[in-house]
C-alpha cells in the first residue's frame, strides 16, 4: 500500500497520467491484437479532467506518452470525428459533447440503473438527503447515478466522478463484500493520500473499518473526501453474492452528526440495497 499525505496537484495529476500510460504500454507489450492507434485515442481523451479542462499539444503529448507528431495526428482525428474542439481564444484542446454519446450509451442500457432507479428515488424522497450508486472500476467507485437533496448542499458530484475506495463509505462497502484476500489486493494497488484533514491513510484501521463495515452490513465515512460531507454506504450484491455496485447517502455536517446518520437512516440504506440486489438478472429474464 502506498501512502501519501498531500493533496494530489495538477503537476502531480499529469505526473500520474504519465505514470499510466506507462503502465499501459508494459501491461499490453506482446498483445498481438492490441491496437496502439485505438489505445492513444482513448488516452488523449481520458488525460482531460476537472483539473485538466484545457489541454495543448505538448501537454496531450506529455499526458500520453507520444510524439507532438502523433499527437498532432490524434488530436486533428478525434476533432474530425467530433470528440475534440479548439477553444476560441487560444486553440487549447477541451472535449466535445460527442463524447457524452459513449457515456449516454453505457448509462441507457446498464441494467443496474434500470432497476435500481425507481429504489433510489425513493431513498431520496425517505432520507431527503443525496442518494448515489456507483460502481468499482480497479481501485476507484465511480458515481452511476445520482438523486441530489432537495435542501442546500454546496458538493458538485457529476455522474462519472470517481473516488478512491479506500476513502468513501461505498468503497469500504464494495470492499466489505469481497473475500478479505481480495480487499487486502485492491488496497495493496490503491495510492491511500489524504484528500482531507480527516482522511484515514493508515492502512490498519482503513481494514479495521472494513471489517466493522463486514459485521454490521454497511460503511461510512466522516468527511474523508470533502469536508463537511458524511456519508454511508451499503454494497448491492449479485445472484452470486459477490458485490457489484454500493448506493450511499450523503450528508452535510450542517444538518447531521455521523452517529445520527448512521442511527437514523441506516435502516432505509440497507432495505435499498436488498431491493436492489440481484436486481441485474431478474431484467434480462
Amino acid at each position: 500500500m502506498k501512502r501519501t499525505v498531500k493533496s494530489q496537484t495538477s503537476a502531480e495529476a499529469s505526473a500520474g497520467v504519465s505514470r499510466r500510460a506507462s503502465d499501459r504500454q508494459s501491461q499490453f507489450a506482446g498483445d498481438p491484437l492490441f491496437n496502439r492507434s485505438a489505445e492513444k485515442a482513448f488516452a488523449i481523451l481520458g488525460s482531460f479532467s476537472a483539473e485538466r479542462r484545457t489541454l495543448n499539444l505538448a501537454e496531450i503529448a506529455a499526458a500520453v506518452g507520444m510524439t507532438k507528431s502523433s499527437a498532432q495526428r490524434c488530436t486533428h482525428t478525434l476533432e474530425r470525428l467530433g470528440y475534440l474542439k479548439r477553444e476560441t481564444r487560444g486553440g487549447r484542446w477541451v472535449l466535445a459533447p460527442r463524447v457524452l454519446g459513449i457515456a449516454h450509451a453505457y448509462f441507457a442500457s446498464h441494467p443496474l440503473i434500470e432497476n435500481a432507479t425507481t429504489h433510489l428515488i425513493d431513498l431520496n424522497q425517505a432520507c431527503g438527503e443525496s442518494v448515489n450508486l456507483s460502481e468499482p472500476d480497479a481501485s476507484d467507485m465511480v458515481f452511476i447515478a445520482r438523486f441530489p437533496s432537495h435542501k442546500r448542499f454546496f458538493i458538485h458530484m457529476p455522474i462519472g466522478r470517481r473516488l478512491p475506495m479506500y476513502c468513501t463509505a461505498s468503497g469500504r462497502a464494495y470492499l466489505s463484500a469481497l473475500p478479505q484476500a481480495e480487499t487486502r489486493r485492491i488496497l495493496r494497488a490503491s495510492t491511500l493520500r489524504s484528500l482531507t484533514p480527516h482522511t484515514i491513510t493508515d492502512p490498519t484501521r482503513i481494514l479495521k473499518l472494513i471489517a466493522a463495515a463486514r459485521k454490521i452490513g454497511y460503511a461510512w465515512s466522516d468527511q474523508e473526501c470533502y469536508r463537511g460531507d458524511l456519508s454511508i454506504a451499503a454494497a448491492v450484491l449479485g445472484d452470486d453474492g459477490r458485490p457489484v455496485a454500493a448506493i450511499n447517502i450523503s450528508g452535510p455536517t450542517s444538518r447531521w452528526t455521523l452517529d445520527d446518520l448512521r442511527a437514523k437512516l441506516s435502516p432505509l440504506l440497507l432495505e435499498t440495497a436488498r431491493a436492489v440486489s440481484g436486481g441485474e438478472s431478474r431484467l434480462r429474464h
